[in-house]
This record gives structure tokens, sequence and C-alpha cells, in this order.
């Protein structure tokens, strides 16, 4: 059965003078670009109209309030010759349907039309390297099918551990930039100092230490996609740079003396709610509107517990074929034991524990698996660390006792502070690297 996906906007430009007098655009999602350029939305010819011209960007004011209380944004990107509003010339401005604007000397009517698109449940229980047979994996799978060919940038919102940089993937894979290159940068896992060359690269002597120029992920996924994790963390000083090569598709390195083109898809990720970052000034409005121009949030596994049978299955056959193992078998007390635990790490935390248990299973005839080997995934929670295990060693139950502090204490320390790793390791006085290798041990990041 179809269903429905959160409501969409159509957006129609209609050209009312100049060489392209009649021409119309319409595109189904809630922002939309102007210029000469070949990847903008309406494209122009001309003369007064600067390659990237204007961008108009929908303001959502929250589901709790109704779509005519949603408003819009007309933004010039530096144009040469002007972006005007009633015959104003606007930088930034509110925009009304129904208005005439004007790019250079070319005059275009916008005209919104809310509606909601239907998109079919995928009928597969899986999408590229995605598992999951549950109605909310496949709506998910569904709009990733529609929208993986285009080139919309794509905002992923999540907790931690649900696998947003799987749905990348999958997005990148099922795209036509499949066969270039798929960059990764984690805001979240960088240095603050760093994260600009990371991004950005860097000319030659542009910083203590920078003795040669180096490309930063902008430049090395051009053709291809680049994958932005944990964006929430990236500095308000930055958040600019990475508005123009959004807007421009230019990127300008630290120190170089030029901005240097780049074709790439964007694709972002972050486990917080940006719309209230915005709100509280941490994060920039334009770039949240830039970002968000298709939203996806993958759903917490908590939610989704019919998907952990299958889950489980092909994470100990992953594990076990990785290290040439038989994968241990599954009885359905440990099944039932797994899909009641709440699994506040997420994905992550189920794949950890299983992974643990294919290697204590392997020392048992048979190779089955016992809830007794699921210690280290659940223990946060009672259900797996509280009791006594006597078939274990001592050397075992400590092992799993201390794992299981060590994985609370650092669960309440990075939540304490937001998930930011360099604050948390500060106030519990840890080097930020030893961490971060902590936290990523026990499955708290990627």
């Amino acid at each position: 059965m179809p269903s429905a996906s959160p409501p969409l906007w159509r957006l129609t430009l209609s050209v009312k003078s100049g060489p392209d007098a009649g021409k119309t655009c319409v595109v189904d999602r809630d922002v939309v670009t102007v210029g000469k350029k070949s990847d903008c939305d309406l494209v122009l010819t001309d003369v007064s109209v600067s390659r990237r011209h204007l961008r108009i960007a929908r303001i959502a004011h929250g589901e709790d309030r109704g779509p005519a209380e949603d408003s819009w944004v007309l933004v010039d990107l530096g144009s040469t010759n002007g972006t005007f509003l009633q015959d104003a010339r606007v930088h930034e401005a509110p925009i009304s349907a129904g208005a005439v604007l004007r790019a250079g000397k070319v005059e275009i009517a916008f005209a919104p039309e809310r509606h909601t698109a239907d998109v079919a449940e995928w009928t597969e229980a899986r999408f590229g390297p995605l598992v999951g047979r549950s109605s909310a994996m496949r709506q998910l799978f569904g709009l990733m099918a529609r929208i993986a060919p285009t080139e919309a940038t794509v905002l992923l919102q999540g907790e931690t551990g649900t696998g947003k940089g799987l749905v990348a993937k999958a997005l990148h894979q099922a795209s036509g930039r499949a066969e270039r290159g798929f960059v990764v940068v984690d805001c979240g896992a960088v240095q603050r100092q760093l994260i600009e060359s990371e991004l950005f690269g860097h000319g030659a002597g542009a910083f203590t230490g920078a003795h040669a120029k180096r490309q930063g992920a902008f430049e090395l996924a051009s053709g291809g996609t680049v994958f932005i994790d944990e964006l929430g963390e990236l500095d308000l000083e930055l958040q600019p740079k990475l508005l123009r090569v959004l807007d421009a598709r230019e990127v300008r390195r630290i120190g170089g003396p030029q901005a240097i083109g780049v074709d790439l898809r964007v694709i972002a990720a972050t486990r917080r709610d940006l719309a209230r970052e915005v709100e509280r000034g941490a994060f920039r409005e334009d770039l949240f509107f830039r970002l968000s121009v298709v939203t996806l949030t993958v759903p917490p596994l908590r939610e989704r517990a019919e998907d952990i049978p299958l889950l489980a299955e092909h994470f100990l056959r992953e594990v076990s074929e990785q290290r040439g193992l038989t994968p241990p078998r599954l009885d359905d007390r440990t099944i039932d034991r797994l899909t009641t635990h709440d699994w506040p790490g997420n994905v992550r935390e189920l794949k950890n524990a299983l992974e643990r248990a294919v290697l204590l299973a392997q020392v048992r005839p048979g190779a089955r698996l016992e809830l007794g080997d699921l210690g280290a995934g659940g223990g946060h929670t009672p259900s797996f660390d509280g009791a006594f295990d006597p078939s274990l060693s001592f050397t075992a139950s400590k092992e799993r006792w201390m794992d299981a502090r060590e994985t609370s204490y650092l669960r309440w320390l990075l939540e304490r502070h937001d998930g930011n790793v360099s604050a948390a390791s500060r106030a519990a006085r840890m080097d930020r690297k030893y961490l971060h290798k902590l936290a990523k041990k026990h499955g708290l990041k990627q």
C-alpha cells in the first residue's frame, strides 16, 4: 500500500520578460534556485543574470502550526546586477505567493502550492547495505529510491547509532554518482582547529605546519558525493563557507589564491534538532534551509523491534564471515531477549553485542549463542548485566562488569555535554582522542 510522505511544496517560477519570457520551472520541493549555470532549477540566458543569481526557500514554523503560517525567503547569491522585490534591491527578504521578483532585468512570478506526494513502500527487506522489513524502514527505503537518482541535497536526522552513515552510502550507491568518490567528514571526530582544512583544504604555508597544499573533502569528492556527519558540531564561523560551497559550487582553500569549482552532491547528518539550534542562534538559518532540501529521519531501533531478528541474523552472518567462523544459532529465548531490550545505542549497539557474542559462542560445540554472550551489548541495563552468570569465569565476569560501568559513565558524560567530545574530555580530565576511542569501542560514536 502506498504511504503518504510528509507534505511537500510544488514551486512554480514563470519568466515574464527577457529572452526567456514564457519559460516555466516547476519543482517538487521547498527550495528553488535561479541563474545561468546549468545546475540551477530555472536556467536563464539574459546577460543581466549571474551564474547563480538567487534562491527562494521555505521557512517552516513547526508541525504544530498550520501550513498557512509557513513563509518564504528570497536570497540574492552575490549577483552582479542584483535581485529586486517591489523595485527595491534586496539581499535577503520575505516573499509571498504571487509576488513578482526581478533577477537583473528579468521579471519572474513566484507561485508555491502545497501538496502531498504518495511514495510507495519498498517491497524488499533491504536497500543497498540497509536491512529492515518494518513499515517504517520500507517507507524510508521508498523515499530513498525516489530521491537517490536526483541531485537534491539531503539532511539525515536521527539518534546516534541508527545508521545515518549507511543511509548516506546507500543514497550514493543508488545515484548517478555511484562510480565516483564517496568522501566522509565527521565534524564530531575532527579537532575544531583542523575541521576547516579537512573540509576546504589549505595552501602551502597557510598556517604553521602546512608545508604543502592539501585538497579538502569537497575537492576530493568532486564528481561524487560528500557526506558531512555530525553537522551540528560545525562552528558558526565556518558555516558561511559551507553555505558558499552549496550555493556557488566553489571552494576556497585556506590561504588559497582563488576559488575552485566543484561538482558534487552533499548529504549531511545530525542527531541534533537543527530547527531548535537555529532558534537558539547556534546554527545559521540560511544554511539550514539550503541543506534541508530533502529531510529523511532514520527511526530508532526501539520503534522497529520487528526488524531486530532480521538484523541479528544479518550481523551474525556478516561478523562470522569476516572472521572465518561458523555463524552461531539463535534460539527463541535469545530472540525474545533481543527484541524486548530498548537498545539506546540503536543498531550500532546491537551489532557490537552480536559481534562479541559470535566470539564467545565459538568456544562451545555447536556454536550456539546464549544469553550470557550478550553481556557487553546491553551492559548499561539490568536485563543483560545485572544477574550473576555462573557459566562465566572470574575474568569474564569482571570484564563484563567493567564494560557495563564504562559504557554507563561514557553515555552519561556525552549526554551531559550534548555529544561534544571536546567539552566532555575537558570535564572528565581525559585526553580527547582517548575519550573518542572509548566512545567508538562502546558504540557511542561512529
